[in-house]
């Protein structure tokens, strides 16, 4: 699979459907994957932070979560074809997982969340296993027993909900303890599954405006929309070329 290197992490040119049958050969390997589906303020922060840049460039998949890296990628040369987002992509290997014997566990989001999550999905996909559920909420000593959870849920693939960067941090750091073959760091999408959050309607998505039905209803967003400017900015000016220190 092509990357493009946007500010020295090396991003997927996999479509939503191309990354779905990756993650569905993971299942197949005996070994753990990360998927991670960076945006623009991730990538502006792993520019910012070079270890955090290789932890994301360990992971066996990296896909354009973001209209501005699709872009990103256009101005330099090596076009992404779609946004490839998390939610998007989990929503394909659902409708995939739903007719084999492979089983999810969800971890993430507010207490309740997971269950409401569950109790959806089940509906949504007949045949899907889920496994175990964890909330989002828990102190650095409980890490140790969720590690366990998971293992002892006898679980393929995890969904981890925690937000990025904590997600993809999380991830890294339990790679060697976790018996699942497949993580993906999938940010809200629990909150959407469980219909406590609504997804931006197509007319946004289509035209790469997501970011704005956000805004719209989260005012509080606009700090973090700061970063999509200097991403930009920092792209023209750093092209193709750049390499983390």
């Amino acid at each position: 699979m092509k990357k493009v290197n946007i500010l020295g992490v090396y991003v997927d040119t996999a479509t939503i459907s191309e990354a779905a049958e990756r993650i569905m050969g993971f299942l197949k390997e005996d070994r753990f994957h990360s998927v991670y589906t960076p945006n623009s303020e991730i990538i502006m922060e792993a520019y910012y932070k070079p270890e955090f840049a290789k932890l994301l460039n360990r992971a066996d998949l990296l896909t354009a979560d973001g209209i501005g890296v699709v872009y990103a990628s256009k101005f330099l040369k090596e076009p992404i074809e779609e946004r490839a987002a998390g939610y998007d992509i989990a929503r394909n290997v659902l409708s995939q997982l739903k007719d084999t014997d492979h089983k999810l566990f969800l971890f993430g989001g507010k207490p309740g969340v997971a269950e409401e999550a569950k109790r959806r999905l089940e509906k949504e996909y007949p045949g899907i296993k889920i496994a175990g559920i964890r909330n989002g909420y828990f102190k650095p000593e409980e890490e140790e027993d969720i590690v366990r959870q998971i293992n002892n849920s006898g679980a393929d693939i995890l969904f981890v909900c925690l937000g990025a960067p904590k997600q993809e941090k999380w991830t890294d750091a339990h790679r060697n303890e976790l018996k699942v073959k497949v993580a993906m760091g999938i940010g809200g999408s629990l909150d959407v599954f469980a219909n406590r959050v609504e997804r931006a309607p197509k007319f946004y998505r289509k035209h790469g405006l997501e970011w704005l039905f956000r805004l719209k209803k989260e005012p509080w967003r606009y700090k973090r929309m700061m970063a999509l400017p200097k991403f930009a900015a920092t792209v023209f000016m750093k092209g193709k070329r750049y390499k983390q220190p």
